[in-house]
């Protein structure tokens, strides 16, 4: 399916505190982000004269980045999963029409009551379906292990299926009050309590997972930027959405005076470092559902219409931030037309935003990827004679594998750069082979990318 493969470059941004000194290397005095996160940028002495360049916050042309994080609860078999994912990631003809051709994820749970699509659950047909799905990177969050896993013993199991097929999941995401959830609070589990016969914690970061949400949510317009409520309030509903902006106003009180449970919320980043029960390190992550009536409103199939409207998605272009968004769209209510006309309406309009070089729609997994290494790569700059030359360090933001000459998390990591006639980037010393020249953008200048390559779909 060619028009599933392309490979658009995407994204845009500047970050105004990666070269104060204008050196042409990280500053020391940026080695760390406002939360406290470590950048773990390399310093690097040059004998050739540094010039000026700064990391831009999103691949060009993009201002603002989003991933739909859905929940598979309640969808009813593999057929309404399948179309779904069609509609969603391709432009072939479906039941609502032709797909948005965007590149959207979704996740996958083992052990669930019978009436549920599930890994266990399903035929051979649907187990296959979901395996290509997490070979292309379509399928990129564990949903815990399900409601009836209640066993150390279930977990292994589903991780030596994952294992048998060369599947690997790197995201976990709690669900409801699953007993191998790891969260302590909002969806309280057990699955990181050593002793506990649900405990799982040690063999699934050895799967592979490195991101959790522990069910923090926020209804914030736009992460890794300032937190603003601007756009939560409507005159249509006044009581409702004041509730709403009230209850943000609370959480973030909450996290300055040191509660645990919204801390990640303090500083309206999407990523924090978080510690399991048994001590095992992660990156936890933060979603967002804006919608006026709060995180708990219209996140489904029929309601993400009402969350996806033109003044939230240019809102979160203006902020020029990211949105992990919180959903369920596998609660439908026709199996047959799993998204009515004004959910088709909203997934356009992102589509739209998309195609206008405005939102860089990606997957979850690829998402949380690319901001972790933004973060946390080292990088100098140099020139000798007409040749710029960009050095990049993967240090602990990036992880091996991904692309010939290239990690996948670097994938669309762009620099602003002056105007010259020949560039170069150099990942561990290693040029890469295709390299991206944007011309100058809305701030006027020009820079240099990492491809994006988009997701290829598979057919089934």
């Amino acid at each position: 399916m060619p028009t599933n493969c392309r490979s658009p470059w995407e994204g845009r941004g500047e970050d105004p505190d990666s070269d104060r000194d204008g050196d042409g290397r990280g500053d020391a005095r940026s080695a760390f982000s406002d939360n406290g996160r470590v950048r773990a940028f390399r310093h690097v002495q040059l004998s050739y004269q540094p010039f000026i360049t700064s990391v831009r916050r999103f691949p060009y042309p993009y201002r603002a980045m989003l991933a739909i994080c859905s929940d598979l609860d309640e969808t009813p078999d593999r057929k309404v999963y399948w179309e779904i994912m069609r509609f969603l990631n391709t432009t072939e003809t479906t039941a609502m029409g032709p797909g948005v051709g965007l590149d959207v994820g979704n996740s996958i749970y083992f052990d669930m009551p019978p009436e549920q699509f599930s890994y266990w659950n399903t035929d051979d047909a649907g187990r296959e379906m979901v395996r290509s799905l997490i070979h292309s990177g379509h399928i990129d969050c564990l949903h815990s292990y399900g409601d009836l896993a209640i066993t150390r013993a279930h977990a292994g199991r589903a991780l030596d299926e994952l294992a048998r097929h060369d599947c690997r999941l790197e995201i976990w995401v709690d669900h409801g009050k699953a007993p191998t959830n790891f969260g302590a609070d909002v969806t309280r589990g057990y699955g990181d309590i050593p002793g506990h016969e649900a405990y799982h914690a040690d063999l699934t970061i050895a799967h592979g997972v490195r991101y959790v949400w522990r069910g923090r949510v926020t209804s914030v317009i736009g992460q890794d930027v300032p937190a603003s409520i601007d756009g939560l309030w409507t005159s249509r509903h006044p009581v409702a959405s004041g509730w709403t902006v009230g209850k943000e106003l609370a959480k973030r009180v909450l996290a300055r005076r040191g509660s645990v449970k919204y801390a990640i919320q303090a500083d309206n980043q999407v990523l924090g470092e978080g510690r399991l029960r048994d001590g095992e390190a992660v990156d936890e992550f933060l979603r967002c559902n804006p919608h006026w009536g709060g995180v708990s409103s219209c996140e489904t199939a029929t309601g993400i219409g009402e969350v996806l409207t033109d003044s939230m998605l240019g809102r979160l272009v203006m902020r020029e931030g990211v949105c992990i968004l919180y959903t369920h769209l596998g609660k439908v209510k026709d199996p047959r037309t799993p998204f009515p006309p004004a959910a088709v309406a909203g997934l356009r309009r992102l589509a739209k935003a998309h195609r206008d070089d405005k939102i860089l729609v990606t997957t979850t997994r690829r998402a949380l990827g690319y901001l972790s290494a933004r973060d946390r790569v080292g990088w100098s700059g140099h020139r000798e004679k007409d040749l710029l030359t960009i050095s990049v360090g993967r240090g602990s933001g990036a992880r091996s594998g991904g692309p010939p000459n290239a990690c996948s998390e670097l994938m669309g990591l762009s620099f602003y750069v002056p105007d010259h006639r020949r560039y170069r980037i150099l990942i561990d010393g290693a040029p890469v082979e295709s390299l991206q020249v944007n011309p100058p953008d809305r701030t006027g200048r020009p820079s240099v990318s990492l491809p994006w390559k988009r997701s290829c779909f598979p057919d089934q």
